[in-house]
């Protein structure tokens, strides 16, 4: 029997070489993808000095990592569970929504795209200038979906503009209470619906379902725009003059095309993941626990938050419930279901979490006063 150093010896070096090959692998698979993503970064390294052009081209980064990523939360269940209704039609629908939220709050508030959400301290002030890492962070976050994380723009695109790391505090504090709300929330609901599901979710929906669920859906759609639009608008103006607004509104528009035509691209396998997200009725009643809890936290007060921790929290919940509901079979038990879902729900927390930590890093090394901050409480 081989010593157990060498056999350790050997696990560690038989990792590295699956590791390596894996990461070839993607190099292969993804060679389009990461020469556009080194274009982008030779492009963010020319344009940062140049002001205005910088703020357009962090925009524009910043408004399709932002939908391909974080929007996927609201409309993947949507896309899930309208697979074979035409792109097209899903995209007027929800991209329409998005452009009537957004006039509604540049309207009412004097230019303001994020329903204020950007008059938090540490985030009113629009930036002056840029560093390249400001520009770089949503390439970090294409990346980081093309690697199918869910990871928060709110921390991604936001902690590289705050001067105060309180504001990240708040922003934090905020983003895990709604986790842990979502998380038995949704236990309590799958809970209290479980005879519900069982009896009515099977078979065929009635054709009202497609009814309930578009009008939840784009219900929670226009509940996240109005916490998740300042992750887009950082980069630019407090307040948008008409033209501005225009290409503000219409590149999104056009973004949010293109994702329902990739249906959703990579990012939509977090979703596509759990149980009976395809169906309808299910997919209804995740969107509608969704908006309710992202329409308390916009009253609750207008510091930013993830939506990404409320999604998987909610997910995470969902997931326990259905499992702990489950019947045991002879060829398999209740744990088997409950080490699932909680296997699931720490891969998604642990994608989450490196997210973060890439977030609070950029926020320390961008910004200075962040970094005062953080001596003088050491001192």
């Amino acid at each position: 029997m081989p010593p157990k150093k060498n056999l350790d010896q050997n696990i560690n070096e038989e990792k590295l070489v699956k590791s390596s090959y894996a990461l070839f692998d993607f190099a292969r698979k993804e060679k389009s993808f990461l020469i556009i993503i080194c274009i982008l970064i030779t492009i963010a390294g020319i344009i940062t000095p140049y002001t205005y052009a910088a703020m357009w081209f962090g925009f524009a980064l910043a408004a399709y990592s932002a939908i391909a990523n974080d929007s996927i939360q609201t409309i993947g269940t949507f896309i899930a569970s309208n697979q074979q209704k035409k792109w097209y039609w899903l995209w007027l629908f929800m991209g329409l929504i998005f452009v009537g939220t957004v006039t509604y709050s540049w309207l009412t508030f004097g230019g303001d795209v994020s329903y204020e959400r950007l008059t938090t301290k540490g985030l009113e002030k629009a930036p002056e200038s840029f560093v390249f890492l400001q520009l770089a962070a949503p390439i970090v976050l294409l990346v980081m979906t093309r690697l199918r994380m869910p990871v928060s723009t709110t921390f991604l695109l936001l902690n590289v503009f705050t001067y105060s790391s309180g504001t990240i505090v708040s922003v934090t504090e905020k983003s895990l209470s709604g986790y842990f709300l979502a998380f038995f929330l949704a236990i309590i609901v799958w809970f209290a619906l479980e005879k519900f599901v069982k009896n009515y979710l099977k078979g065929k929906p009635a054709p009202y379902w497609t009814v309930l669920q578009w009008i939840t859906s784009g219900t929670l759609w226009a509940v996240w725009i109005m916490q998740d639009a300042a992750n887009i608008a950082v980069f630019l103006p407090r307040q948008l003059n008409l033209a501005e607004f225009i290409a503000y509104a219409g590149f999104v528009f056009l973004g949010l095309g293109f994702l329902f035509y990739m249906k959703g691209d990579k990012i939509q396998g977090i979703v596509n993941e759990k149980s009976n997200v395809t169906d309808v009725r299910a997919a209804t009643i995740v969107d509608f626990v969704y908006a309710i809890i992202l329409f308390y936290f916009k009253l609750y007060n207008s510091v930013p938050m993830s939506t990404t921790w409320v999604f998987i929290g909610l997910l995470a919940g969902r997931e326990l419930a259905i499992a702990l509901g489950k019947e045991a079979g002879p060829n398999d038990s209740r744990s088997k279901w409950v080490k699932r879902a909680l296997k699931l729900a720490r891969k998604d927390a642990t994608k989450a979490i490196i997210g973060l930590l890439v977030s609070l890093i950029l926020a320390i090394i961008i910004n200075e006063g962040v970094r005062e901050e953080i001596l003088d409480y050491f001192r």
